[in-house]
């Protein structure tokens, strides 16, 4: 008897060893052991998982088809006012109607204002959406400072009266305009709105705005998501301003004064959503148009009810149809070692070398200045994160009792071939982030695509994730590796940034707003790179793959910034 090779392989993916070596029959190409009845089980997994990929298949397809049902009788097309991307929205086979200039807030884009500009256009109107200066699109970065009202804000009030002009002479916009805007484009819009007295309304969603008073801007509405308890405050006091009630009795849903007087003021609650969620919900959408119209006195056009209603629940979908393809992907991989590498570090061992990092890096980086990229904080983020991964690859060194280098690659290599599959695996893994995340969240979410201006920016970011990630793959995988390392290294990293914004609150207090974003992305690429490793057997792969995707997210999504006194 002698072991030969028939047919196709198998992987056995959960050992990361090659399998499909079978004792044979030297005469016959079949295998000895239990009849092929005792094969119905694999095949009945096998014929599982395809139906599980064609189920998630079609879960994607239906989305993407039901994203574009929002857009149909809508007509689209961008253009640039000087150097700013704009895209309008309008109802087709319509004459001239008002202009609705719709603004993102911070790190958003125009894309991320699209269900308020199709319900817009749905309900007769020409929406206007752009990326401010530093965000999205926009090549340019921010200047000025950014917590002063003369500062950053007021590059951004000229930017906007530039759109507003260009807006108004379109030959199907009949000269009327109203104004509205999501966080931190409420403060832009209002103090927009109270110097030009072509507009006839102002809706602020998530609103923070603290030039309003009781004359101006003109008929205000006060949107905030039933999560927004502080901004909903916020709403309640600017509308509290016309009422004779104070604060804590302005009722919501309810109107105050009189639009036709230009002074009516109302709050709107919309229920179960956050700061994001917001811009989907149904009632902002309704509650928007329908403020909108009584403003210009349009009860004769139809509100479109229902348009963009669900945008952002199929976005769901297709997100998390797209996520779960993943682990079907990942199967599909070549094993790397034939046992599973990485350190496997107990509890301690974790705790140190984990630990440690997480304390020193914030009080390494207070002194030594890191404004060296034209993004908000970003340049903090990548240096912090090499920092802290360069400790963490010191520490699993150190406490692993010092190993010669060559033992690590000896360790990982495969006749030679294990570097050129770790970057296979790798360049498959960001293949997959660029296709199936990325791209859609491109169409359908947020600007995800970088200009040209910010690829400089996505290579100095790089530097830093890449230590980090692999550093706490390898840590944290291994043959008996415990469960639970792997996110109490992540919570470690994010009580590290939390000591950082302490340290230093006014410089780095914008790293808060990211925290949400950094957990999720540890979450999803969490699972990605676990799935990977129960294939590749390497924490290598998943250590550069996620390495690209977070400084990809961080170089596309943080605003340009150029600095206070340029």
């Amino acid at each position: 008897m002698r072991r030969e090779r028939c047919g196709n392989p198998s992987l056995e993916t959960s050992a990361g060893a090659i399998s499909g070596w079978v004792d044979r029959d030297p005469d016959r190409c079949e295998p000895h052991g239990p009849p092929s009845s005792a094969r119905i089980p694999a095949l009945s997994r096998l014929s599982f998982r395809h139906a599980f990929v064609a189920l998630l298949l079609a879960v994607v397809a239906t989305s993407v088809y039901q994203l574009g049902t929002d857009q149909r009788e809508i007509v689209q097309e961008s253009f640039d006012v000087g150097d700013t991307p704009v895209r309008v929205y309008r109802p087709a086979g319509t004459g001239s109607a008002p202009l609705v200039v719709v603004a993102h807030g911070f790190a958003g884009s125009r894309r991320l204002m699209e269900p308020l500009a199709l319900a817009l256009a749905g309900g007769g109107y020409v929406a206007l959406t752009y990326d401010f200066i530093g965000h999205g699109s926009h090549p340019r970065p921010l200047t000025g400072d950014l917590m002063s009202q003369d500062g950053t804000p007021a590059l951004l009030i000229d930017q906007t009266e530039e759109v507003v002009e260009a807006g108004l002479a379109l030959p199907y916009v009949d000269g009327r305009v109203a104004v509205a805007g999501h966080s931190m484009a409420t403060n832009i819009l209002v103090r927009y709105a109270q110097q030009d007295d072509r507009v006839d309304a102002t809706a602020g969603i998530s609103m923070f705005a603290p030039t309003v008073d009781s004359t101006s801007p003109p008929n205000l509405l006060a949107v905030a998501g039933a999560l927004e308890g502080r901004l909903a405050a916020e709403g309640r006091r600017v509308v509290a301003m016309v009422a004779d009630v104070d604060s804590a009795g302005v009722e919501p849903f309810v109107t105050y004064r009189q639009g036709s007087e230009g002074t009516a003021r109302r709050l709107v609650v919309a229920p179960r959503v956050e700061h994001i969620g917001v811009l989907y919900s149904a009632t902002t959408l309704d509650e928007t148009v329908a403020w909108i119209d009584r403003a210009f006195g349009r009860d004769e056009f139809d509100p479109a009810t229902g348009r963009a209603h669900g945008r952002g629940l199929w976005i769901l979908a297709l997100m998390a149809g797209v996520f779960l393809l993943a682990r079907p992907l990942a199967a599909t991989l070549p094993p790397i070692a034939a046992t599973p590498l990485g350190a496997a570090a107990g509890w301690r061992r974790v705790l140190v070398v984990s630990g440690v990092p997480a304390v020193l890096t914030p009080l390494i980086l207070r002194p030594i200045p890191t404004s060296f990229l034209p993004v908000v904080v970003g340049d903090y983020l990548a240096v912090h994160f090499f920092l802290y991964g360069t400790l963490t690859a010191l520490l699993i060194w150190w406490t692993g009792g010092r190993p010669r280098p060559s033992r690590i690659v000896e360790s990982a290599e495969i006749g030679g071939r294990s570097g050129v599959l770790v970057l296979a695996g790798s360049a498959a893994m960001v293949a997959f982030f660029l296709l199936a995340i990325a791209w859609p969240l491109d169409l359908f979410f947020t600007s995800f695509m970088p200009v040209p201006e910010r690829l400089p920016l996505l290579g100095a970011v790089l530097v830093g994730t890449i230590p980090y990630f692999l550093a706490d793959e390898w840590l944290t995988r291994g043959a008996d590796s415990r469960r639970g390392v792997y996110p109490l290294t992540k919570l470690f990293f994010l009580l590290s940034l939390g000591g950082a914004v302490a340290l230093d609150f006014d410089g780095l207090f914008f790293l808060i707003l990211i925290v949400p974003i950094v957990l999720a992305f540890f979450v999803v690429h969490g699972l990605f790179s676990r799935w990977v490793y129960r294939s590749t057997g390497s924490p290598l792969v998943a250590g550069l793959g996620n390495a690209v995707a977070f400084a990809w997210a961080l170089a596309v999504t943080f605003p340009l910034y150029a600095g206070p006194t340029q």
